[in-house]
């Protein structure tokens, strides 16, 4: 029975645990039936016991292909009891056995089935694929012997047929499956290939060459099979041999990477070492060298070099003869900025080796966002909006170039601009998207809104960070100060505060929003107490925070002390900050509200 045929409308543990019970019954009044499988034994059926048999087995179908499983179970054990000879009983039986997890009765059942009706292939395979979910490979090899004797023309049996010889190491039973196989599609490369696998197991080198050198014969014009045949020779110590193959490929096909890449391997072998640099660079300059091979060469070239002593210049001078050619891809281009950045070459080097890639591969995301990187501490944000305008054309769904592009024009003030980024780059928001990145976005979209004065919308760009990212540290601090600034919830100020302060105790930023809130409460001691640590941790002195000491201080009843931390605080102002309402606060001597 098939996941699909168990599809019902009903809840699927609660048919299969009133099936489970109606087996469980049939066992109670009946003794359980032998594993072992009986012989057949010829019964004839009264004309009355047939219709019977007919009308419940035909019923017992219906009903299954209406999802009453139970029902239909019990019709086919009804079945089984007027006809216990009914092959196709035992196998409808197997499958709500298998269903059930009662592995050994639907193994006994479906065995029934295959011996009751020895010339259907379908209960044979079903019965071999029992045979191999319990392990039992020697039932299951041979039933799929008698099933390809069946069906001689049958790849699939034949498949798994050499995958049981192959678990049982038997390897003459591979090679004749082989044969088989190759008489139902005719020779081909992997099979012989598989031959040799085998031999080569069995130790048996003359047959393992002998299928090799068939292979070349019947592909004259194929001179890759002599390259293979020149590196069996090579493995087995026939270094003269070998040679002799790859040059004679080389004077028919002079471009055959093949033959070439075999032919440093050699050289290698020999410990010719020049040679082998010598053919290393030829592979690396040839046009007819995949990629692929290229980059693998390289690999080897820069652990060869990195082993005697890394001198760069060599590695260098080669990645600079290939790339002077015309490239099919960033591939090479990008391999030497990788490498110039293991080496720590200076940043505008690697910086212009990044520029190369993007040169031949414009929609590299990976090395643009590298060189975003590197640039980024440079300060040069006209180049960063550069940089980050082209990768969102080439990547528009990439949310890191609309990051950069953000955070460069708001560096530079424009947060029109900036912000504008940043809502596009919500925009391409996904279930793959990265929740830090995206909380990061609404974050500091909120803290635009928040200076452009649209309050509203900035703690609604705050919620959606949140959401993103509970713990953001940085957008819960903000968030509770612009809420108590304006004496809004000061209870979930209070909350989101408090979390940043148990994160980073030794914050003063974070200290002195969470004393703000307290005092704005009206809880001036506690405030104290915080905006204590506060001073504590203020390393460079800030206004804002000296100021709102002093503040509460006053409402704790130390005037002079909240007079001398305003005085401070109008010391650390900025030529820009706007400090009238701190000047009136020292000239009267007292707190005044905003």
């Amino acid at each position: 029975m098939t996941r699909k045929m168990m599809h019902t409308n009903g809840p699927r543990w609660l048919i299969l645990t009133l099936l489970l019970v109606s087996v469980v019954c049939v066992y109670a009044r009946k003794k359980p039936r032998r594993t072992a499988v009986q012989p057949v034994v010829a019964v004839t059926l009264s004309d009355n016991d047939a219709r019977r048999f007919s009308y419940f087995y035909l019923e017992a179908v219906r009903q299954q292909q209406k999802g009453n499983y139970a029902s239909a179970y019990d019709l086919f054990r009804h079945a089984l009891d007027i006809n216990p000879h009914s092959a196709e009983t035992y196998f409808m039986l197997s499958s709500y056995y298998n269903e059930l997890g009662l592995d050994t009765l639907a193994l006994h059942y479906m065995e029934r089935a295959a011996v009751l009706s020895p010339y259907n292939t379908n209960y044979k395979e079903r019965l071999g694929q029992s045979y191999i979910k319990t392990d039992d490979y020697a039932k299951a090899t041979k039933v799929y012997e008698q099933l390809a004797a069946a069906n001689a023309g049958s790849q699939e049996v034949l498949t798994v047929l050499l995958q049981l010889y192959q678990q049982d190491k038997n390897y003459q039973g591979m090679i004749d499956v082989l044969n088989r196989l190759e008489m139902i599609d005719g020779p081909s490369e992997d099979l012989t290939l598989s031959r040799m696998s085998v031999y080569s197991k069995q130790g048996k080198k003359k047959e393992e060459y002998r299928e090799l050198s068939n292979l070349a014969r019947q592909h004259p014009h194929d001179y890759n099979y002599r390259v293979m045949m020149g590196n069996w020779l090579l493995q087995h110590g026939k270094e003269k041999e070998a040679l002799n193959e790859y040059h004679a490929v080389l004077k028919k096909e002079p471009d055959n990477i093949m033959a070439q890449m075999s032919l440093l391997d050699y050289y290698k072998s020999q410990g010719q070492d020049s040679l082998a640099k010598a053919q290393t660079e030829a592979l690396l300059l040839s046009d007819h060298t995949e990629s692929d091979s290229k980059i693998i060469l390289l690999r080897q070239v820069i652990a060869d070099n990195e082993q005697s002593g890394g001198d760069s210049t060599e590695v260098l001078r080669l990645f600079g003869r290939m790339l002077e050619k015309p490239q099919k891809n960033a591939d090479i281009a990008e391999v030497c900025a990788a490498y110039m950045s293991l080496k720590n070459m200076p940043k505008d080097t690697v910086n212009a080796a990044f520029e190369r890639v993007l040169d031949i591969a414009p929609d590299n995301a990976g090395i643009r966002l590298e060189l975003l990187q590197s640039v980024w501490e440079t300060k040069d944000y006209d180049r960063i909006i550069q940089l980050s305008k082209s990768g969102v054309e080439y990547n528009p769904d990439n949310m890191g170039f609309y990051y950069f592009l953000g955070l460069a024009h708001s560096m530079k003030d424009e947060r029109d601009e900036s912000l504008d980024a940043f809502r596009r780059g919500v925009s391409q928001i996904n279930s793959d998207s990265n929740p830090a990145l995206v909380s990061d976005f609404y974050e500091i979209m909120g803290d635009l809104l928040h200076e452009k004065g649209f309050m509203e919308e900035a703690f609604a760009a705050y919620d959606s960070c949140l959401q993103w990212k509970p713990d953001n540290i940085p957008c819960l601090n903000n968030y509770a100060y612009y809420l108590s600034v304006l004496g809004r919830d000061l209870q979930k100020a209070e909350q989101m505060s408090y979390r940043t302060v148990k994160a980073e105790p030794n914050s003063a930023t974070y200290l002195d929003t969470y004393a703000w809130i307290l005092f704005m409460q009206g809880r001036y001691e506690e405030a104290r107490i915080y905006i204590d640590q506060a001073l504590k941790n203020d390393t460079t002195p800030s206004r804002v925070i000296t100021e709102h000491a002093g503040d509460i201080y006053f409402k704790n009843n130390d005037a002079d002390k909240a007079l001398q931390l305003w005085q401070q605080a109008l010391e650390a102002a900025d030529e820009d900050d706007d400090c009238a309402l701190l000047r009136r606060k020292i000239k009267l001597k007292k707190y005044i509200e905003e």
